[in-house]
């Protein structure tokens, strides 16, 4: 659900630049003053391991598409939502700055779809309502599966409203509409599957992160873990990535009755990619979090 530049005006992308960079600013604010830094470690790490997953382009049966994981809600329920927002924005500007994925001008647009609706919206909102602090696998379940599916739908619904409001193409409202919700309905679902599993895993070693108790029983151990699934998903699986258009381009190409270009197949390169980019997000995620740690005592004596 990466937008390009074509699709934006650079009024509405400076708008979205804008509102992306207070949100940053606002979650850098709050975590400053957090009193518990026990989930700053862990910025880099998840960081890391979301954007390996990000890589992992998934066919969608019944269609041409494929869809990938977005990791907000994931990050969110983990983190809290102000580290997850600007752990999240470091991927995404990892992704733009280094691997041309969306554009300069939609990045702010990216980053408040992907990262503005699980964040701030489906995890306080529908995650918490469902699942609380409940130990419950049941109750995971159907707070990650709710909150994942509501949060890829606002994103999709975003994406129209600025493609239709920038006025650069033709795409119909409604029609965009009608492409664009299924589908993504479709990835939601996926989404919720996986991070219910991540959490159910999570629930079993690492309790306290899913009940806002810092993370102190075994931090090493999951630090370990994610790392190495990091590099498996980046280095090993983003090899059996579909290279199949995304949910926004398959939409697109619906639309207006053009054939989407299929992706490029994955290949060695791909898995060196994976890898650096996240190193890059590691250690850009990792390297806010240890800043934002700094100037806690600072708030302390004031």
């Amino acid at each position: 659900m990466h937008m390009a530049d074509a699709l934006l005006s650079p009024m509405v992308g400076g708008a979205f630049w804008a509102v992306s960079g207070l949100l940053i600013g606002y979650s850098a604010k709050k975590v400053s003053r957090e009193a518990d830094a026990s989930k700053t470690p862990l910025m880099g790490v998840l960081g890391a391991f979301v954007f390996a997953a990000q890589m992992i382009n998934f066919t969608i049966p019944g269609t041409a598409s494929s869809g990938h994981l977005g990791g907000g809600l994931l990050l969110t329920v983990l983190l809290g939502p102000y580290r997850a927002f600007i752990t999240l924005a470091s991927v995404l500007i990892v992704q733009c700055l280094f691997f041309a994925d969306g554009g300069l001008l939609a990045l702010g647009c990216n980053i408040f779809n992907l990262a503005f609706f699980p964040a701030f919206i489906a995890f306080p909102f529908i995650y918490r309502v469902i699942a609380g602090n409940s130990a419950s696998p049941r109750h995971v379940a159907a707070g990650s599966m709710t909150a994942a599916i509501a949060a890829l739908l606002m994103g999709a619904f975003s994406v129209v409203l600025e493609t239709v409001l920038s006025g650069i193409t033709e795409l119909p409202f409604g029609t965009f509409i009608l492409f664009m919700l299924p589908i993504h309905l479709a990835i939601g679902i996926a989404e919720g599957l996986a991070t219910w599993a991540v959490l159910l895993f999570v629930l079993k070693t690492e309790p306290a992160l899913l009940n806002r108790q810092p993370a102190s029983s075994r931090p090493h151990f999951i630090l370990a873990i994610f790392t190495v699934a990091t590099l498996i998903a980046g280095g090993g699986l983003s090899w059996l990535a579909s290279s199949r258009p995304d949910g926004l381009e398959w939409s697109i190409a619906n639309v207006t009755g053009k054939g989407a270009v299929s992706g490029v197949p994955p290949n060695a390169g791909t898995s060196l990619s994976g890898i650096i980019g996240s190193l890059s997000v590691l250690v850009a995620a990792g390297g806010i979090g240890l800043v934002l740690g700094k100037k806690r005592p600072e708030q302390k004596n004031l």
